[in-house]
Parts: C-alpha cells; sequence; structure tokens
C-alpha cells in the first residue's frame, strides 16, 4: 500500500512541573563547585604537574574519567603532562590519575558540600506541591553514596540520585541520567520536566532529554567563587562575572539563568505559565 502520513502532531501538554532534576555540586550543594575541582589539582599534583583551578574547571560537568582525559588535551595542561613525562597523556595515565582521584574524593566530598543557601526550602516546595526531586551528578556511585547521607542530614533530599556510572551508555552531555530519573519517578511527559545545572555538559543533557533548563550562574562552577569571596566583590565586578557565567549558559542552550537554586519557584512559574500555552521546550 502507499504510504499514508499523519499530519497531525501528538496533542501538547498543558499541565504543570511534574519533576525537577537537580545536579549537585555547586547547585543544591558545594558554592562555587570547590568539591570536584580542587581534589583534581591535588590529583594532578600527585603526579607531578600542576593545573589552576580555572583550567581544572573547563571540563566540569563531565564524568570524572572523562573530565580528567579532557583537562591532559587542554593546551596548557598537555604541554605541561608532555614536559614531565615527554609523551601525552594516554588512557592508561587517565586511569591512574583517576585511581588516585578517587578516594581522595570520596575522603573530601562531605568537606566541600554544605547546602546552598535556599536548597533545602525549596526542595519542601517542590515537594509540599507535589513535584518529584530527581538529581544526577558527574561523580561516580562510590562517591553519590558519600555525599546522599550528608546531604540527608542537611536537610538536602531528593526522591532519586543517578550516579554518573550507573547507566552503560555513560554520562553528561548525553541525556541518559536525565532520563533514568523519569523512569524512576514515573514521570509521563518530557515537558513537564525541568533540568537545573550550573554546568554546560549538565545544560546539554537536559536539552537533550526533552526538559526544560536552567542554569546557574552565581553558586556554580562558572563563577567559581565562595559565598563569602562572592560577596566581598565590588557589586560591579559581581555582576560582570554573573553576566560571563550567564551568557556562557545561555549559549549552551538554557532556557533560563538564576543566580542559585533559591530563585528556582519564579523559573517554575514562567516554565508552567508557557506550558499552559501549549509551548515545549
Amino acid at each position: 500500500m502507499n504510504i499514508i502520513t499523519n499530519s497531525q502532531r501528538a496533542p501538547a501538554y498543558m499541565g504543570g512541573v511534574q519533576a525537577v532534576v537537580f545536579d549537585w555540586a555547586g547547585t543544591l550543594v558545594d558554592f562555587g563547585s570547590f568539591a570536584p575541582t580542587q581534589v583534581l589539582i591535588d590529583a594532578f599534583a600527585g603526579f607531578g604537574v600542576k593545573i589552576s583551578l580555572a583550567e581544572a574547571r573547563v571540563p566540569m560537568g563531565l564524568a570524572k574519567w572523562d573530565h580528567i582525559q579532557a583537562l591532559g588535551r587542554q593546551d596548557g595542561v598537555a604541554q605541561r603532562w608532555l614536559e614531565r613525562f615527554g609523551a601525552p597523556m594516554a588512557n592508561a595515565d587517565v586511569d591512574a590519575l583517576y585511581s588516585a582521584f578517587l578516594p581522595l574524593q570520596v575522603e573530601r566530598v562531605g568537606q566541600y558540600s554544605s547546602p546552598i543557601r535556599g536548597a533545602v526550602e525549596v526542595l519542601s516546595a517542590l515537594r509540599a506541591r507535589g513535584i518529584k526531586i530527581g538529581s544526577c551528578s558527574g561523580y561516580p556511585r562510590v562517591v553519590m553514596d558519600k555525599l546522599l547521607p550528608k546531604a540527608a542530614a542537611d536537610g538536602v533530599v531528593v526522591d532519586h540520585a543517578v550516579a554518573t556510572d550507573d547507566l552503560p551508555p555513560g554520562g553528561r552531555p548525553g541525556p541518559w541520567m536525565a532520563l533514568e530519573n523519569v523512569i524512576a519517578l514515573g514521570v509521563k511527559d518530557l515537558s513537564a520536566c525541568v533540568k537545573i545545572d550550573d554546568t554546560t555538559p549538565g545544560i546539554a543533557e537536559g536539552l537533550a532529554a526533552g526538559m526544560w533548563t536552567v542554569g546557574v550562574a552565581m553558586s556554580g562552577n562558572e563563577v567559581g567563587l565562595t559565598e563569602q569571596e562572592l560577596a566581598a566583590l565590588p557589586e560591579a565586578e559581581r555582576e560582570r562575572r554573573g553576566a560571563v557565567a550567564a551568557d556562557k549558559l545561555l549559549s549552551a542552550g538554557a532556557h533560563y539563568v538564576i543566580g542559585s537554586v533559591a530563585e528556582l519557584p519564579a523559573v517554575l512559574a514562567l516554565i508552567e505559565a508557557r506550558l499552559g500555552k501549549g509551548e515545549r521546550p
């Protein structure tokens, strides 16, 4: 028979937000996202190669093995590695660095992972509205298992958490961790889901999963300062750094950018207004 085309589109979802999938470091906990970056600096130092905090932040959001590999390919780091060892960083070197990094990360993740101001209250408000709370991270499972009890003791409790090595396809920037939350939480409509993250791979993850995406600028990796350091800056410099971070997240495709998780409820209201008009991410 001849091919018959159905020109009708599936009905648009016009309800409210059903789930929010949160990143961890820089989004829910660890203002400035220091736990992953500082430990990477220390791991490289153990091999006699110095990397800066700014260099360590460039690949943030990736799985940590991928993060180390990406660092080894950055111009400055690659040159210093070559000078130290006489050859470019190979996968075996990445394995060795990852093996050194992992126990340090497990040991120190709790040290840096205090809740970001407003996180506990936002999660409580979402739960009161019946919105499901997912999460995912560039951390491997062994680190997440150390982080989750500490976060829960501090009042940061999620309904589901996916680590970057939980799924066979891997982690960001692919959609798999975000979609695993959809399955685990039993959410029916992808356009009813919101992904919030402070890194460009995390924004790419949410977009690939068909979700609304919200970038976090001031508390996250792109500004990369503690809350106290940020507050101490002159207002003009604080605004400049926030604008640079926001531009990067918007360029990655974020639908909205906020300063910190405390501002999320206002964004959810904007998203729900668009959903009510039949818009999709």
